[in-house]
Formats: structure tokens, C-alpha cells, sequence
């Protein structure tokens, strides 16, 4: 761990996300951006669709640009979903958008290359991070500016991870103190270990509308002008 200025933390220079939001994914939905989830992980399929650019096979894929795409799998396996072909009698993949790349044709042909190692869907080449199941939203409020900003965060990330979604906001994040109802954050924890609840379930419970009460985190300057 490194201090930056008044607060000890990573070094962002090189801070990896371990969770993104489905929000998050769905912005990545062009052929020059492309990420899909399933089984629970992350993966940016822009390499293997800048490979395969122009292919037929690669359409499949490209109509789920940003989505995900679990039921293709199974999580067992890890593999994708099989059945048997009711024509052979054999067991196939079970591709309903059609056939896609590093799927084997199903009758052989001498036109089909597998020299490419592991299918792209085996191997963990492509993976950027774990897809948040649960994300909850959080009120950053910064006593010195009076800003407020609302974002919608990983129940499982850690205070530091919400720090450096909030860098965009503020370049200066890590020089303040980040308090809840007076008490200072620890920054290794997640939200719900800092005592800060998910109630959502409860405003559920009581037909109320969860919205009209996000938690608020307070940020105390520490007169630091710390960049990261």
C-alpha cells in the first residue's frame, strides 16, 4: 500500500476493477468495443472480433454485443450447452443464433481450421473482471464543493473501488476522509461491512420506493492536493 498525500491507498496508476456493473457492459456494444458476460465474469471479446472482422461466424456474437449471454452455458462445464441432434442422433452444440466462431461445422470439412488452441469461451484471455449480480446505488457527497453525485456501485466492491469510480468527479478523491453518519469508512471494506445496509429488499416489503432513500457518504478535505 502507498500513501497518497494524507490517505494511504493503491497506486490508481495501475488499480484494476474487479467488478463491473450490467450497465457498465452494455456501453461496450460495437464491433470495436465489444464485451459480453456469463457465468458470473467479464469479457472483452474486442481482440477476437478485430480478428475474425468480416467473418460470417462472427454475427452470432456481435448480436449480443454488451449483453449476457449465460444461457449459452452450461456452468457446470463451463462449456457451451450441447443436445442431441435430432437428425443424427449426435451430440452438437446447442447454438440457437447459429453456428459462431470456434464452433466446429457440424459434418467435417476441409475448410474449417482448429488450429486456434482453446475455443475463446475456455480460456480467461479475454476476461476483464467479475460482472456485479448485485449493485446498489450511494450519494458521494463533498462538504468542501456541496457537489452530490449518485452512482451505482457493487455490492461486493471495496471503498477503494467506489473511490476510484468517483475519480472522474474528482481527481482529488483520495485526499479527503469519507465518512458515514460521523464515523470514518474503512476503505478495504465493502459498503454493508462499513454498517452502510442495503434496504431495498425492506422498501420492497413496504411498497415504498428505495429511491428516496440512497445513503449518503460525506467527504471531509484534507487539504491535500494530492493528484493521482
Amino acid at each position: 500500500m502507498l500513501r497518497r498525500g494524507l490517505v494511504a491507498g493503491p497506486d490508481f496508476e495501475g488499480f484494476q476493477r474487479r467488478y463491473f456493473t450490467p450497465a457498465e457492459v452494455a456501453e461496450h456494444n460495437k464491433p470495436e468495443d465489444l464485451w459480453v458476460s456469463y457465468l458470473d465474469s467479464v469479457y472483452d471479446l474486442t481482440p477476437l472480433a478485430q480478428e475474425y472482422k468480416g467473418n460470417l461466424l462472427l454475427k452470432p456474437i456481435m448480436e449480443v454485443a454488451g449483453q449476457d449471454i449465460s444461457h449459452w452455458f452450461d456452468p457446470k462445464t463451463r462449456d457451451i450447452r450441447k443436445h442431441i441432434d435430432p437428425l443424427t442422433g449426435c451430440l452438437r452444440y446447442r447454438i440457437p443464433r447459429g453456428r459462431f466462431v470456434h464452433v466446429p461445422p457440424q459434418l467435417p470439412r476441409s475448410d474449417w481450421a482448429n488450429d486456434f488452441g482453446k475455443p475463446w469461451w475456455k480460456g480467461s484471455n479475454y476476461e476483464v473482471g467479475r460482472l456485479s449480480a448485485k449493485t446498489r446505488n450511494i450519494r458521494i457527497i463533498n462538504t468542501l464543493t456541496s457537489q452530490e453525485h449518485t452512482l451505482e456501485v457493487g455490492a461486493l466492491e471495496s471503498m477503494w473501488e467506489i473511490l476510484h469510480r468517483y475519480l472522474p468527479y474528482n481527481a482529488h478523491a483520495a485526499s479527503y476522509t469519507w465518512k458515514y453518519e460521523g464515523k470514518n469508512l474503512n476503505m478495504d471494506y465493502t459498503l454493508e461491512e462499513n454498517g452502510i445496509r442495503d434496504e431495498e429488499e425492506e422498501f420492497d416489503y413496504l411498497n415504498m420506493d428505495s429511491a428516496l432513500h440512497i445513503p449518503a457518504i460525506l467527504l471531509y478535505f484534507n487539504d491535500d492536493l494530492t493528484e493521482l
